[in-house]
């Protein structure tokens, strides 16, 4: 019998008894004040993220378990389901390809690379529908932690209460200078963005700032790209929901990479000893 619970009835225990949604920090935090599991790790957090997510009913990735015992909310935080759910189906438990026909190496790495572009498209399409989905204090946030990553340094949301017009500001090293930059966040769903959310974010920064960054999980309107950049104004830079989820592509923010070997044929290569043979 045993005596201590397993990690999972750690993490669910912490989270009935906070009553309320928790981050995996927050539930490794309450897990190691009340003693329930010794960890073993060097990056002990970590592994509570880890397990929260490989059982998280709303995540579905290749190494996650089809047993969940958690949901997410819209701002990313998590909560014991009532009763442990199994997946449907799983990535991993889903059915092989089934082939018709002949088939060939170079066929099957095109319908690979299809699937591929596929895959890429479908996850795009589902980061932009939750980030829609965020509440505006998280969108923003977001943002926040989103210019972080691309090397700005100082950055912090304004309260509500004295934003004066903005949402966050901070600061972007030019060579041995740094800029001052302000964002602001439209977290919308269907309407674009106008001219007069742009000239209005312009006229809070003018004079204080140096550029602006304009986020929105919709698309600017073709009159507020128009006046993104006017000689002797403050040049405001635009980002659309879907240069959002490119822009977390790239920096492998907010997403994971899931290694595939994919093998091509060169075995004319080791029999004729030349390595400048092109592979099949």
């Amino acid at each position: 019998m045993r005596d201590h619970p397993t990690i999972n009835e750690a993490i669910v225990a912490v989270m009935k008894d906070a009553g309320v949604p928790l981050s995996a920090k927050e539930a490794y935090d309450r897990i190691v004040a009340k003693g329930l599991y010794e960890f073993h790790a060097q990056k002990p957090a970590s592994v509570v993220m880890g397990q929260i997510r490989r059982h998280c009913k709303d995540l579905d990735f290749p190494t996650a378990n089809a047993t969940k015992y958690f949901g997410m909310t819209s701002d990313g935080k998590f909560y014991p389901l009532e009763t442990p759910a199994r997946a449907r189906v799983t990535l991993r438990e889903m059915e092989p390809v089934q082939t018709t026909g002949k088939a060939s190496l170079s066929s099957s790495l095109r319908q690979l690379k299809q699937l591929h572009r596929l895959h890429r498209e479908l996850m795009k399409d589902r980061i932009l529908r939750d980030l829609k989905k965020l509440p505006p204090e998280a969108f923003e946030k977001f943002a926040q932690r989103l210019l972080e990553v691309y090397g700005f340094e100082n950055m912090e949301v304004t309260s509500i209460s004295k934003d004066g017009g903005i949402d966050g500001h901070g600061k972007l090293k030019v060579g041995l200078a740094y800029m001052n930059v302000a964002f602001q966040c439209k977290r919308w769903t269907q309407s674009n963005v106008g001219r007069p959310e742009i000239d209005k974010f312009r006229g809070a920064i003018q004079g204080e700032y140096e550029q602006g960054i304009f986020f929105t999980t919709a698309n600017f309107a073709s009159g507020a790209k128009a006046v993104s950049i006017k000689p002797g104004a403050v040049p405001v830079i635009l980002i659309d929901g879907p240069s959002i989820v490119e822009l977390m592509i790239e920096k492998n923010f907010g997403v994971e990479q899931e290694s595939l070997p994919i093998y091509t044929y060169a075995l004319d290569v080791i029999i004729s000893g030349d390595e400048g043979t092109e592979k099949i």
